[in-house]
């Protein structure tokens, strides 16, 4: 049996941000943003402020219970709970929720607006732009679940602690990162400053072949093609790559051959906006055959005396964002290298023992690092299933449900 349910405007006040201009100078309030919301929540420190009147204050102040939900742009739909915050109110491409009747629990309101029923109405509701939007009517009209408040909270606080444990699992993985940068360091010293003198007269075109990719959109001329995989800027992250979506295309035997991917093949991205400048990972054989598109540049080895590993790190220290910036054609929050600037990079020339230690204490991080996602993965999947149960009524805790636990 399902819980009964209210439309969310029944339940809670809709109120539409504050439209200001945000300051890095302590003014007013902390002016919280769309942009100031992230995956692990909300750092206050980082969150400018704005100039307000008491009045206004009032009006679009932020306090404990409250859920700021995201309207328009690439992340419409996202919410987050507010807990002990500043002195802050929120802007204007957000929408507050305060729920206004005792029988709602704010943190279990917070748990729906992540279940996948709620994000398939945000999807059919979308309109706009490209981006799309979802305004506070649509929001007010959702039917959110109302079993009793007892449920209401032992649900929540099942799903604060799968959420916690996700949340070790998430910062294990960035302590890893962090400890695979502080042994890049340690090893080889900052690459900026060089103070372990490693030889830097090599540049980067004098050990590498190194090419741009097919063009998507060219003239085939009739000539016989093949669907094969190809990676776009998209799938070119910060030492790591993305394949879910992948997209194909339609190509020539011969120009399978000559852009084909191998193990080992540093890729990089040529720019867009700046911190796609420089930005790459190694391939290692992800898929049996797969291309990359022309923004994408591929750096193969033919000098034994680095290792792909430590060209990576290398590239993606701050010594080759500095080079990049430096190098870049730049418009308005744009830059981008060419192949030639990409050529005269400047190497370290470290001792090859220290680095393939050094790729050794990044393999085993890196296995270690799949299991973590691995685990991840599965607290998520366990965590939708929980939420699925939850919000249909087939999670609960009523003396039924203790009676049939014990019979």
């Amino acid at each position: 049996m399902k819980w009964p349910t209210k439309a969310i405007a029944e339940v809670a006040s809709l109120t539409y941000g504050y439209t200001e201009s945000a300051t890095e100078h302590a003014v007013g309030p902390r002016f919280l943003r769309i942009t100031d919301i992230r995956s692990d929540g909300v750092q206050w420190s980082t969150v400018p402020y704005c100039t307000i009147d008491d009045c206004e204050r009032e009006r679009f102040s932020l306090r404990s219970g409250d859920i700021v939900f995201a309207r328009t742009g690439a992340t419409t739909g996202k919410s987050y709970l507010i807990q002990s915050p500043p002195n802050a109110v929120f802007a204007s491409y957000l929408i507050r929720l305060r729920v206004v009747t005792p029988d709602l629990h704010p943190p279990f309101l917070a748990h729906f607006f992540r279940t996948a029923e709620y994000w398939r109405a945000i999807a059919s509701g979308t309109t706009g732009s490209a981006q799309g939007g979802f305004n506070a009517s649509k929001l007010g009209s959702l039917q959110v679940p109302l079993p009793p408040l007892v449920e209401q909270k032992r649900i929540a606080a099942i799903l604060d602690a799968a959420d916690a444990l996700r949340a070790k699992r998430r910062e294990s993985l960035e302590q890893l990162d962090v400890l695979i940068q502080a042994a890049f360091l340690e090893l080889f010293g900052d690459p900026v400053t060089n103070p372990k003198q490693w030889n830097d007269s090599v540049v980067l075109g004098e050990v590498a072949d190194i090419t741009s990719g097919l063009t998507k959109g060219r003239k085939l001329r009739s000539q016989s093609t093949r669907e094969v995989p190809y990676l776009a800027v998209v799938n070119v992250q910060d030492r790591h790559l993305v394949l879910d979506p992948l997209k194909t295309i339609e190509a020539t035997n011969a120009e399978i051959d000559k852009y084909r991917l191998l193990k080992n093949d540093l890729l990089l991205t040529e720019g867009g906006d700046r911190d796609k400048l420089g930005r790459g990972s190694l391939w290692q054989d992800e898929l049996p055959e797969c291309i990359h598109q022309n923004h994408i540049f591929r750096v193969r080895l033919h000098d034994e005396r680095w290792t792909p590993v430590f060209l990576n790190w290398l590239v993606g220290s701050d010594r080759g964002k500095r080079y990049f910036l430096s190098q870049a054609k730049q418009t308005t929050g744009i830059a981008s290298i060419n192949l030639s600037q990409l050529k005269r990079f400047p190497l370290l020339l470290p001792p090859l023992q220290l680095q393939q230690r050094f790729a050794s204490l990044v393999e085993a991080v890196e296995s270690h690092k799949v299991r973590l996602k691995t685990q991840y993965s599965e607290l998520d999947a366990l965590v939708a299933s929980l939420q699925m149960r939850a919000f249909s009524g087939e999670l609960r805790f009523g003396p039924a449900s203790r009676q049939q636990a014990s019979a």
